[in-house]
């Protein structure tokens, strides 16, 4: 039986991995500067990870949310502790996407309400009501069409303002990732963040923070909303969550109230889950990950805007972008396939570096090298 195809593969099976490094099937090395989009957060095969689950998986891998999860309470309490929301609520889920979904439902709940706004090149997931407020009609079924969902311009305050004018009665919720991944490594502005949350409290609409790929740690703060000095309503979380484990969730403002049945999920919250996700949260407290994200980071963009060729270096601790000219289209597969590098992409022209947060200056300097050597390369055959 054939998989479905639906994945435009690259022709390499990765058989191991280490902290930033992965081998594929013949023993070739590779720094993995993507992390699987984003996910992998304390590095490949980390020894107090693995401890973790394996631990956890000779008692018990698996219940249902019938009975009481004791690791999910524990979750839940590191959870607030490090990310700093110690009074806000906890549901759990198994992805981004569902945790979006979540999100935007339980804010439909709370409103009364069913307009959701979200903004040009966002990207919040491929189930339906969190694809139908993704900006891109090529993976929006006919299904997944809503007349629920506006799209504004990104960083337009004055678009926003004039919306909430005419339409807050509708609103439901505004949803923003503070850095947009997907859509290119574009950061909200503190303004138009701070502009969402004024609105959102003015109106009584609920505000998104979508952290699944720039939270949780990734920029040197928990939240890459953080850095705006605003709080949202919900916060969803997944990717880096479980480092590979498949893990989802939202945080949850005190004053948006429960009631038994409004949200479900069979998987999310399970014990496995729950392990991955308390072992990730640990190495990031004991190996101070977020102060290292946030120095290395800083590291890489200095050295990357240096080089000449590469154009609007952007991102926030160790979530960079920058933009490649026609003259080195070819970068990002000469990086992998010359250099055995792994990097990510934005169309049309972006390379996105997304590595684990344990990341040293030592592994970013292998890409500087890589870099140099591959414009140098298509400049003398220039």
């Amino acid at each position: 039986m054939p998989l479905f195809d639906v994945y435009p593969l690259t022709d390499i099976t990765i058989a191991k991995g280490d902290g930033a490094y992965v081998w594929d099937d013949a023993g070739t090395k590779y720094l993995d500067l993507y992390g699987g989009h984003a996910v992998i957060s304390i590095g490949h095969t980390h020894p107090h990870y693995v401890a973790r689950l394996k631990d956890q998986l000779s008692r018990i891998g698996f219940y249902s949310n019938s009975i009481r999860i004791p690791l999910q309470d524990e979750l839940a309490a590191k959870l607030c502790l490090v990310s700093g929301r110690e009074d806000y609520q906890l549901f759990l889920c198994n992805s981004g996407a569902e945790a979006n979904e979540n999100a935007m439902k339980l804010a439909s709940f709370h409103t009364g309400r069913k307009q959701i706004i979200a903004f040009t090149k966002a990207f919040h997931g491929r189930t339906s009501l969190a694809v139908a407020a993704t900006d891109n009609r090529s993976i929006i079924a006919p299904v997944n069409q809503t007349a629920n969902v506006v799209f504004l311009p990104f960083n337009d305050v004055t678009a926003l303002q004039e919306y909430f004018t005419k339409n807050a009665r509708e609103v439901a919720a505004v949803i923003t990732e503070a850095i947009q991944g997907v859509g290119g490594i574009h950061a909200a502005t503190d303004e138009f963040l701070r502009a969402i949350r004024s609105l959102c409290d003015e109106y009584d609409a609920v505000f998104i923070a979508d952290s699944v790929q720039d939270g949780y740690g990734r920029t040197g703060k928990f939240f890459a909303h953080d850095h705006s000095g605003v709080h949202a309503d919900i916060y969803s979380m997944a990717k880096g969550m479980g480092n590979g484990f498949p893990i989802g969730g939202i945080l949850i403002a005190p004053h948006i109230k429960p009631k038994h049945g409004m949200l479900g999920t069979t998987f999310g919250g399970n014990h496995l889950a729950c392990a991955a996700a308390l072992a990730v949260l640990e190495v990031m407290q004991i190996e101070g990950l977020m102060r290292n994200a946030a120095e290395v980071g800083a590291y890489m963009m200095e050295r990357l805007q240096q080089i000449p060729g590469l154009e609007k270096v952007r991102g926030r601790g160790l979530m960079i972008g920058f933009d490649v000219p026609e003259a080195h289209k070819d970068l990002r597969q000469e990086l992998l396939l010359k250099h055995h590098i792994f990097t990510g992409e934005a169309k049309p022209s972006v390379i996105r570096l997304l590595p684990p947060l344990n990341l040293q200056r030592a592994d970013a300097d292998l890409l500087f090298t890589a870099i140099h050597a591959s414009i140098s390369a298509e400049a003398v055959l220039d």
